[in-house]
């Protein structure tokens, strides 16, 4: 077992910045998919595996038997297992959440499910949301969850790739955002909450093909979202409760096939995105990066790239993006994910068979 103390895998200084300099280190290695890690209170580290297992990391290192007691994932293409989240008051409940497909190629769906953490068994699991309708594809599933300040809880879900029209049908989940309580129920608040049977009251946005990137910005409340776009066309949006953010009425790039999705880049009643990257990046799991080990990028959005191979540092004023950096690009590596750890280190997990969770801090 890897200790958890980094073992400098690499020992890079290089500028990041005008005077900012960084060390990356591997915290673990070995890691199948990767796809999100977590903070328990104690410290320890849960990782995510797309192949269906959840991995802990504790002062002994990476633990080589995953937790058990997990459901069973549907494992094909991109589906598999997601997002772990530690329940606000784990400490006392020893919750945590997981995103993960159910089902098999025919029919199959993203569901959250709860259960709380025994030792290294997970126990009680209970189904909290399931996303409907069913579909027969495994690809675009979203899948990203994010805690706001208020409680509630965020959860993505993709358009299916073949279902994108339904992304603009608040009848169903496609190519939403939904808001639940901790316990996967309706906040009275939401925006489609009592506004008829045709409307799924737990639909916070709509108009999304695959949003991956999900967080809330601790200090000023505003939630960011990253999603992929087709052949090019990723966008970055600051979302707002019952907004409309286009697709697919709205694409800034083609199809696969190079036919053209919309001809419009905005319409009247839908909300734009803040930036757009023209060539596909592939964005990941993003983070607001609040922590004191590099002050000079406090507040800044960093979006990992899974065909830029980079993490794009990105620096946004007025709700404009006024300076973007492409950072880490000697690792070559794809970027599943970025995370702000309690010590204000930066944290990546690279999407790769042979994946590992690599820690950034400042150089000597």
């Amino acid at each position: 077992m890897r200790s958890l103390f980094p073992v400098l895998l690499l020992f890079l200084v290089l500028p990041a910045l005008a005077g900012d300099e960084y060390r990356i280190e591997t915290v673990a290695e070995g890691l199948d998919h990767p796809w999100a890690v977590a903070w328990l209170p104690d410290g320890r580290m849960l990782v995510t595996e797309r192949s269906g297992q959840l991995r802990l990391i504790d002062e002994t290192g990476l633990h080589e038997e995953p937790i058990s007691g997990l459901p069973e994932a549907h494992v094909h293409s991109q589906a598999g297992l997601f997002h772990v989240l530690p329940a606000r008051d784990f400490e006392d409940s020893g919750l945590i959440y997981l995103t993960l497909v159910e089902g098999d190629r025919a029919r199959n769906t993203l569901v959250l499910i709860r259960g709380r953490l025994q030792d290294r068994r997970l126990e009680e699991i209970e189904t909290l949301f399931r996303v409907e309708p069913w579909r027969d594809t495994s690809v675009h599933y979203g899948a990203r969850l994010a805690w706001l300040a208020d409680g509630s809880l965020l959860l993505s879900s993709g358009d299916g790739a073949d279902f994108r029209y339904q992304a603009q049908r608040p009848e169903d989940h496609f190519g939403s955002i939904m808001r639940l309580d901790a316990d996967g129920g309706v906040p009275d608040d939401n925006p489609f909450a009592g506004a008829g049977d045709d409307v799924r009251p737990e639909t916070w946005t709509i108009g999304h093909r695959n949003v991956q990137g999900l967080a809330e910005d601790p200090e000023t409340g505003v939630v960011w979202a990253s999603e992929h776009g087709p052949r090019g066309g990723d966008r970055l949006h600051r979302l707002e409760p019952g907004a409309n953010y286009g697709w697919p009425v709205t694409s800034h790039a083609p199809d696969y096939s190079g036919a053209r999705i919309s001809p419009y880049q905005e319409y009247p009643g839908m909300e734009p995105p803040v930036h757009v990257w023209g060539r596909a990046i592939a964005p990941g799991g993003l983070a607001v990066y609040r922590g004191e080990l590099f002050p000079d990028w406090d507040g800044d959005l960093l979006v990992p790239g899974l065909v830029s191979r980079a993490v794009h540092r990105l620096r946004v004023e007025d709700g404009v993006v006024v300076d973007e950096r492409r950072l880490f690009r000697e690792l070559d590596r794809r970027l599943r994910a970025v995370e702000v750890g309690p010590d204000g280190a930066i944290y990546l997990l690279t999407d790769h068979p042979n994946g590992e969770l690599l820690r950034v801090v400042p150089g000597s």
